[in-house]
């Protein structure tokens, strides 16, 4: 079986994430590349995560940026600040697009999670976080995982 893969040509792999894709920056979503879906996978699941939050502004310590379900497996590249399609899930900041990294206190680890799933998943658009991972949880072929580095400016 390949290995799923999850990129940036913005930033590597516990590299900086530019400021141009955070909230003092344009608040611009990254660019991502996709490689390694097998060809049995029905759909993907990317979720972006903070979990570097002080436990004085939510008691978990996380934060979620980004969530999308039933992503086509075909989706091989998310071009710079565009709409992945799929179905959006809602973030902590009760949106349902791209929230940009915007730490309140040092710099914070940013986890950009991709997931290949045997199926679609049987959710309404603004399902939360906890209901995107309940309903793939014996689904789940694939996992890749990219994190990136932000402290504001």
């Amino acid at each position: 079986m390949s290995e799923l893969k999850i990129e940036s040509p913005a930033f590597s792999h516990m590299g900086a994430i530019p400021s141009r894709y955070a909230c003092d920056g344009e608040k611009l979503s990254p660019p991502l590349v996709i490689s390694g879906v097998t060809p049995e996978v029905k759909s993907l699941v990317l979720i972006m995560e903070d979990p570097d939050v002080p436990k004085t502004v939510r008691p978990d310590g996380m934060w979620d940026h980004w969530i999308r379900f039933n992503l086509p497996p075909t989706l091989l590249e998310i071009k710079e600040n565009t709409d992945p399609g799929g179905v959006p899930g809602i973030t902590t900041s009760s949106h349902t697009g791209y929230v940009p990294p915007c730490p309140p206190d040092r710099e914070h680890r940013y986890f950009f999670k991709l997931y290949s799933l045997d199926s679609l998943l049987n959710l309404a658009a603004g399902a939360t976080k906890s209901e995107v991972l309940a309903a793939m949880q014996s689904h789940i072929l694939q996992e890749a995982e990219l994190i990136g580095l932000y402290e504001k400016k």
